[in-house]
């Protein structure tokens, strides 16, 4: 029986992290915004959730994630939380609640833990952020890293190509990645870099990695749900692995529904009072 298949942990905490990367068993994590797919997620397993800024696109149409508020993302991770029994819940601070203000990225962090009973947030960027990221471990708020490509900071880099191919932009990631453990963060979410990078900084650090177009020899990977499903069909890395078509399913349900609504057919005998 497999390792994966062992586990049965009742909540998955930072803690039980920690204990699966040392027995290495990866940890899966996904993306949700809404009861329903938390609901769904909770029970299939997934041991961590992320209510990510992601919303911004996949939710609410925008091209980047910038423009998604505090509030927005509490709703989320509130609707997220009302689903959830098991996996440990992770939410974004969004653009704008941390950035060049320590003080403003602790109360930001506290508004969502508060505000949503989420079990820890996650913050984007390396020694430019280290003293938000103290200011908000010393609230005893958990915090996820996030270094490699950091959507937040598009308009800096300009383009979603892969991070940290030269040796310079390479050597500043170790550093964060160390900076940011050695700090307490209890994970780094590492974003399209290269897997050899990823493999190293991984064995470097007693905390989990947690990959996105970073190769496999990380502790875990994440997906958002709506492009692993197919629900969106635009974006199209080389990283992303569709598990359904659901855009097409969808789209051919509603035209059934349509044809059945205008043929009479919808409602029939057995389905009207």
């Amino acid at each position: 029986m497999s390792a994966y298949l062992e586990s049965n942990y009742k909540k998955v905490t930072t803690h039980v992290l920690q204990e699966m990367k040392l027995r290495g068993e990866k940890i899966a994590m996904l993306t949700a915004y809404d009861y329903s797919s938390a609901t769904l997620l909770d029970v299939a397993g997934i041991d961590v959730i992320l209510v990510g800024d992601s919303a911004s696109n996949v939710m609410a149409g925008h091209k980047t994630t910038l423009p998604i508020t505090l509030d927005q993302m509490i709703y989320h991770a509130s609707s997220v939380m009302r689903g959830v029994d098991r996996s440990l819940v992770v939410v974004d601070l969004p653009f704008g609640t941390y950035q060049g203000n320590s003080k403003n990225a602790l109360n930001s962090a506290i508004q969502i833990m508060k505000e949503s009973g989420a079990n820890a947030i996650k913050i984007e960027g390396g020694k430019e952020i280290l003293e938000s990221v103290n200011r908000i471990l010393s609230a005893g708020i958990p915090v996820m890293g996030h270094l490699g490509l950091t959507p937040q900071s598009i308009h800096k880099f300009g383009t979603y190509v892969v991070r940290a191919k030269e040796e310079n932009e390479a050597n500043q990631l170790r550093e964060d990645a160390k900076l940011l453990a050695d700090a307490g963060c209890f994970a780094i979410v590492l974003e399209k870099i290269p897997a050899k990078l990823a493999k190293e900084v991984t064995k470097s650090l007693k905390i989990p990695t947690i990959g996105i177009g970073a190769g496999l020899d990380v502790d875990g990977q994440v997906l958002v749900l709506h492009d692993m499903l197919g629900i969106t069909q635009k974006f199209s890395p080389r990283f992303l692995r569709r598990y359904h078509n659901l855009s097409e399913e969808i789209k051919g349900s509603v035209k059934a529904y349509i044809e059945d609504v205008k043929t009479l057919d919808f409602p029939n005998e057995k389905e009207q009072y």
